[in-house]
């Protein structure tokens, strides 16, 4: 778990005030290489705006690709639990095609 500094919010806090789970902001916060916070604010963003969700979506895909081109099973595994749960939740932003059915 993430805490912000002294007198801060802490990430539970964050994700309270948006409609995205600690482990989707983290896939964001991964994909932009952004804090968490920041990868909070970005989600909540891209989440009122149309597309949004496949956005977010997108993001997990390719944080998924990246960890399977390293090698981290353990990684992939859990993003995509992440992945299910996230379309699971916004099914808008199940993917048209199977994602790994071509690599960009």
């Amino acid at each position: 778990m993430s805490w912000f500094p002294a007198g801060m919010i802490s990430l539970d806090d964050i994700v309270g005030m948006c409609d995205l789970s600690e482990e989707e902001i983290l896939a964001i916060a991964e994909h932009e290489h952004v804090p968490e916070g920041v990868a909070a604010a970005y989600g909540d963003y891209l989440a009122h705006e149309a597309h949004g969700y496949e956005t977010i979506g997108r993001m997990i895909i390719d944080d998924i690709r990246v960890a399977q081109a390293r090698g981290d099973r353990d990684h992939v595994r859990m993003l995509l639990h992440v992945l299910h749960h996230f379309v699971r939740n916004h099914p808008e932003a199940a993917p048209h095609q199977h994602p790994w059915s071509s690599v960009a």
